[in-house]
């Protein structure tokens, strides 16, 4: 392992051992003014208790506690922020506000936000990256011990300090948990444990609920054949996306696995599979690579723009220096890279955040920098891990938590996840030779769907050897079920609307997009009373803080069996994107598909190339980078219910329809409206 070579695993220990004394003392004093003092002796208590979560791994006493015990920890660790317990908590800046005052509680909020990182570290056994934050919490106390005007000042630029001088370690740290093949922590946990005694879910350190238990629970009753079927659609997908995009996977050493929590299962064979391969798994810790049910949506939506209290110009230099040190430090790894396998899952509750102007937000300036940053870091990932040479497979299956149905839910999804290729694959090319064809086509919405879209094709040069839309089956992109293109920008145009979506796991009610050459140029939803909110709510969370941005992917989704699944047990909300863009059209606003690899050649089944991997703005890669890349990619479908018709204009004028009236009608697609007719 590459990471604190420089610093021994002696100073390391000591300086922990000297802080935790010291936080002992703080738990026990009254040094500080009345009004901070529940504050403080929160903080260090909590700090106890990872100190007890440290000494439990480092004296091997943490794999001999009950199940009861470890729940019972679990619970103490996440519990300041569960439920209502979030109401009268300090990392909400709604009540730390409210105790403090505005600046000082926003600053607090996010001081004891920070400090929730060392469960990770503690469970990872990452006592440097535990110790500074232990450092800092002591100076910060230090600050609050001697109380004077300059207080807001002093603890805030030892906020700064601290994000700028630890941001290489915390980084390379980072970048180590994606490309290190030596950090086995979860690894070890999957390969070597057993999986039918759930105490294991808990030596993640990982917030474990109802989902996490629930989900091993079933794996573990289902048939040995079926979780290993299940993890070789899985992996089958992954090896068949290089076979299709044409890249040499034996150049590779190292596949990212990405999963949630529950699934150690069908995993530990999708590993076994991976190394058949000649790929190494590097399944990254629970904070970026798999993860439980968040303990509190409410809570990570609070602290999505933290960074905004200190963010200017030097500390994005400082981030971006960061980055590329620690992208160098693993350059090796990084050329053997071969891309993520990622298994998401759906049915959790449906989250709708609540507003809160004490939440720290991104002023213009600092919404600049951050997309700079994005920019930058994006291409250096590019260089480093050759991005137009990987591949990647996704796939995702039901959480208990979806209701009653989940066991015949999880079954119908290994179904969709399983539908036959070949003959998608058939009907698909069939909607692909009248779209080449076109020139442009039209989206209309019905009932409150008030959807008008034109879409501009790219033009063909040789329409017997090139084509504008990919035939996409089930390899990279699980469950099989969709054509898609690049737009044209000039030209494209018109009002995308959906009365109710959930995208990025949040909640928008009468989205509208109003779009000119393929550029969105005004937005709103009715998600609150006043437009102004409903406007930042957007362009926070959807437009990532972009004036506009470009319709980057066009697509006609087939996978009516899905569409008819969300249907048939009323959880169509909850289908993740991976399904849901297959259950009708759908309009990816953020880069292209290609994004990053438009230089690389792509062919259909049918041995045309796929031309359409540019747009005006992507093309801008080849004169200025940072203007070519938004680093975002969120669709937006409109279910078959909601539509009038998709109809392709042809460049001799013919009007050709594909879907009226949520029926296909284009002769060779009929086999599509089985799904609606027999499952009705």
């Amino acid at each position: 392992m590459k990471v604190n070579n420089e610093i021994s695993i002696e100073e390391i220990k000591e300086r922990y051992e000297l802080a935790m004394e010291r936080i002992a003392q703080i738990e026990q004093e009254k040094s500080v003014s009345e009004k901070y003092l529940p504050y403080f002796q929160k903080a260090a208590s909590f700090i106890m208790l990872v100190k007890n979560v440290v000494r439990l791994k480092e004296d091997g006493k943490l794999k001999t506690l009950t199940l009861k015990e470890l729940e019972a920890l679990n619970r103490a660790l996440y519990d300041d922020i569960a439920a209502d317990n979030y109401n009268v908590s300090f990392t909400n800046p709604s009540y730390a506000c409210e105790s403090f005052g505005n600046k000082l509680g926003k600053l607090l909020s996010y001081i004891m936000t920070e400090l929730r990182s060392i469960i990770a570290f503690a469970y990872e056994g990452r006592l440097h990256e535990l110790t500074i934050y232990l450092e800092l919490f002591i100076q910060i106390y230090n600050y609050f011990e001697n109380e004077d005007e300059y207080l807001y000042n002093d603890v805030k630029r030892a906020m700064y300090e601290f994000r700028s001088d630890y941001c290489e370690l915390l980084y390379t740290a980072r970048v180590q948990e994606i490309l290190d093949a030596d950090f086995h922590f979860a690894k070890d946990i999957i390969m070597n444990e057993n999986l039918s005694d759930l105490r294991y879910l808990y030596w993640f350190g990982e917030h474990i609920t109802d989902n996490e238990i629930n989900t091993a629970q079933f794996l573990n009753s289902l048939p040995e054949e079926k979780i290993i079927a299940m993890a070789n659609t899985f992996t089958e997908g992954y090896r068949l996306g290089y076979i299709a995009n044409r890249r040499d996977i034996t150049k590779k050493k190292f596949v990212d696995i990405r999963y949630q929590i529950g699934f150690e299962r069908m995993v530990y064979y999708a590993v076994q599979n991976f190394r058949k391969m000649g790929l190494e798994p590097v399944i990254r810790p629970m904070r970026i690579g798999y993860n439980s049910n968040s303990a509190n949506k409410q809570y990570d939506y609070d602290h999505r723009f933290d960074i905004g209290l200190l963010l200017d110009k030097a500390l994005a230099n400082r981030m971006q220096e960061g980055m590329k040190k620690a992208l160098e430090t693993f350059k090796e790894e990084g050329a053997v890279y071969a891309g993520p396998a990622v298994l998401e899952v759906f049915g959790e509750e449906l989250f709708a955040p609540k507003y809160k102007k004490e939440a720290i937000k991104l002023n213009k300036r600092q919404q600049k920098l951050m997309i700079d940053y994005s920019n930058a870091v994006s291409l250096m990932y590019k260089e480093y891990c050759k991005l137009d040479e990987t591949s990647f497979t996704i796939i995702a299956y039901p959480v208990p938590e979806i209701g009653k149905d989940f066991e015949q839910i999880f079954e119908d999804t290994i179904k969709v996840n399983t539908l036959d290729s070949d003959l998608y694959r058939r009907i698909q090319q069939t909607i692909i030779d009248v779209l080449d064809q076109g020139d442009y086509v039209r989206i209309l919405g019905a009932g409150a769907n008030h959807t008008d879209m034109t879409v501009k094709l790219y033009p063909l040069e040789d329409p017997t050897k090139q084509t504008k839309f990919e035939n996409c089956v089930a390899d990279v992109n699980i469950p099989v079920g969709e054509v898609f293109t690049s737009p044209v920008l000039t030209g494209t145009k018109g009002v995308l609307h959906v009365p109710r979506i959930y995208l990025n796991n949040l909640e928008y009610i009468e989205l509208e997009l109003h779009f000119e050459d393929g550029r969105i140029v005004d937005y709103n939803c009715k998600n609150f009373d006043q437009d102004d909110k409903n406007k930042s709510y957007i362009k926070e969370n959807l437009m990532h803080n972009r004036d506009y941005l470009p319709l980057g992917e066009f697509a006609i989704g087939t996978n009516t069996t899905a569409y008819m699944m969300g249907k048939k047990y009323d959880i169509a909300p909850k289908l993740p994107i991976l399904i849901a863009e297959k259950t009708g059209p759908h309009f990816a606003v953020g880069d292209t598909c290609y994004s990053m690899s438009e230089d690389v050649k792509v062919y259909n089944p049918d041995g045309k190339e796929i031309v359409a991997r540019d747009n005006e703005i992507s093309i801008l890669r080849k004169t200025d980078p940072s203007k070519a890349y938004f680093n975002c990619h969120t669709d937006i479908t409109l279910p078959y219910d909601e539509l009038k018709e998709i109809s392709v204009y042809t460049i001799d004028g013919r009007c050709i329809p594909i879907i009226k009236d949520c029926r296909f009608v284009l002769p060779g697609t009929e086999a599509l409206n089985e799904a609606f007719d027999t499952m009705a």
